[in-house]
Formats: C-alpha cells, sequence, structure tokens
C-alpha cells in the first residue's frame, strides 16, 4: 500500500525535495504532486487553519480598551472622482484604524488590506462610509476611523498665452463611523501673496512670497475637490502655476502687486465664502506664508461649526 504524504506538508516542513531527474522531468513530478494534493486532500489549508492558534482572539486581562489599532502608511493605487476627466488615477498613503474592547489582545490585521482590495481601487466621498461600514462589521469593532491622502492633479492654464501644466494639490478624506458618522475633507492648495504694509511703506515693489491655505471641511452633499481649489485661489494676491512665459510671469507680478493680502485677510476670505455655504456644516481654515524677508512663517487660522448657532 502507497501511503500519499500532501504536496503542502512536505513543503511546509522543507522536506520537499525535487528528485534527481531531468529538470523538464523533475518539474513533471513536482506539479503532479500537487495534482494528487489537491484530489486527496481538498481541504487541506481550512484544516490546517482550524488547527492553528488564534493569539489575536485570546483574552487580555489588564482591563484597557484600545481607541485605535490597526495599519498605517499603506502605499496604495486608488481612482478617485475627477471634474473634467470623470477619473483620476493617483497613489494613495491610508491609514485604517478600529477600536479594540478590554478583553481582546489583537485585532486582525490582514483583514484591512483585504477590505481595501475589495474596493477595487475606486475611493471616493461617496463610498468611503461603505468601506467604514465593512471595517466595523468584519473586524467585530463598535468604531472605525480611516485616512486617505494622495496627490490631486488638475490641468492648469496660464492667464495670457495659455500654456497648460498639470498643478498638484495634496489632499485627504478623513472619516469615522461609530453611532454616528463623519467625514472631513481636507486640501492644501499653493497660493502667491504680496504684503500690503511693504507695498504701502515702500518708494516702489513689494516683498512677495508664496504661501499655503489649509483647508478643511465638512459637508452635506458632495463636493468637488476642484470646486474647494478654486475658491481658495479666488482669495490669493495671486494663483500658483506650473508653466508661466514672460507674458504670463509680467501678468502674475502685477496682479498680486493689485492686491496685497496678509494671511488675515486670507483665512478671512475664506471663512466668508465658506460661511455663505450652505452645503458647508463646519470647516477650518489656515494660512501660512513662507516668508522672504523674515527669518519666520506668518500664520493664520480660523474655525467654524455652523451647525452651532
Amino acid at each position: 500500500m502507497v501511503t500519499l504524504i500532501p504536496y503542502f506538508v512536505l513543503r511546509n516542513q522543507g522536506n520537499c525535495r525535487k528528485p534527481n531527474l531531468h529538470p523538464a522531468m523533475s518539474d513533471i513530478f513536482l506539479l503532479t504532486l500537487q495534482c494528487l494534493d489537491n484530489i486527496y486532500f481538498p481541504n487541506k489549508y481550512e484544516e490546517l487553519t482550524n488547527t492553528m492558534k488564534d493569539i489575536q482572539n485570546e483574552k487580555d486581562h489588564r482591563n484597557i480598551s484600545i481607541d485605535k489599532v490597526g495599519v498605517k502608511d499603506i502605499k496604495y493605487p486608488i481612482t478617485v472622482l475627477d471634474k473634467a476627466t470623470k477619473t483620476q488615477q493617483t497613489v494613495a498613503v491610508v491609514n485604517m484604524y478600529v477600536d479594540l474592547p478590554r478583553d481582546y489582545k489583537g485585532t486582525h490585521m490582514s483583514r484591512f488590506v483585504e477590505i481595501l482590495n475589495e474596493h477595487d481601487r475606486r475611493i471616493s466621498i461617496k463610498n468611503f462610509h461603505e468601506i467604514l461600514s465593512t471595517m466595523k462589521e468584519r473586524l467585530n469593532a463598535e468604531s472605525a476611523h480611516m485616512e486617505i491622502s494622495f496627490p490631486y492633479f488638475v490641468m492648469k492654464t496660464s492667464p495670457v498665452t495659455q500654456s497648460q501644466g498639470l498643478m498638484e494639490y495634496q489632499c485627504t478624506f478623513k472619516g469615522n463611523l461609530n453611532k454616528d458618522k463623519d467625514l472631513m475633507l481636507m486640501i492644501t492648495v499653493p497660493i502667491t501673496t504680496l504684503c500690503p504694509c511693504s507695498r504701502e511703506i515702500s518708494d516702489f515693489g513689494a516683498h512677495n512670497q508664496r504661501g499655503e491655505v489649509r483647508l478643511q471641511v465638512r459637508f452635506k452633499k458632495f463636493v468637488w475637490i476642484e470646486d474647494l481649489i478654486q475658491l481658495v485661489e479666488e482669495t490669493a494676491s495671486c494663483d500658483v502655476y506650473s508653466v508661466l512665459k514672460r507674458e504670463d510671469e509680467k501678468f502674475v507680478t502685477e496682479k498680486a502687486f493689485q492686491n496685497p493680502k496678509f494671511v488675515e485677510d486670507i483665512v478671512r476670505d475664506v471663512a466668508e465664502k465658506l460661511q455663505q455655504d450652505e452645503n458647508v456644516t463646519w470647516f477650518a481654515v489656515e494660512s501660512e506664508n513662507f516668508e522672504s524677508i523674515h527669518n519666520h512663517n506668518a500664520y493664520a487660522y480660523i474655525e467654524r461649526d455652523k451647525s452651532v448657532s
């Protein structure tokens, strides 16, 4: 009687060695073993899993729950909605967390990535809570949290020569799901500012610099990233472009000089627009200038919860 030893057992034990055969015959031998293995031991992996100890599900006796546990800094290709071209492919950095009750030793880390894979790389405001709900259910959690940060590209045209170039904007979707659901969109927009004080006191010229506006919003219904970018850029002394010819440089220099702004002006102008937008329920806006003549940056911040009267 011939005893069949499963191929997967030999492999796992390090005992699966090719016999001293011609290379082609050796490969056929191993392939035959694999086929026999699948025929005679169809449930081998399930049986192996059932016999393995599940450390994560063991009880923990320290009586301390964990607010967030999960995976961080997953580099992952995603497809996001694009107002101009319908969709856009980019690469995101993903953080996924759930809470852990005090009596469980650990969470199941592999399930986070499995859930991400199941959504076929399509991530948007529209399906964000669906992913969070799956995390809660699959990991038996009371709350789920996810952050997806990615570069978002917009084709931008220069003001005079109409030269085109891609502009990069850093974006983040940040969501929580427990008893309630919460979703926030964050964008970072580069801008140009020119100092009103410098222009006023100088015989000619004024110092100007590149800055950043970081905007966070909560909203009632879908919002386009491009619309928020445009809202911010309209409050700057001038936009930032990736391609500028000489005629364009003249235009943006003169535009900034005619439209001087402090960081205080920037955040107030953005806040004024968002206060009038009924779709926005909460916002936080900060403006930072990378000062050209000072050894420090200038900074201003406004936060408002419009749901609170």
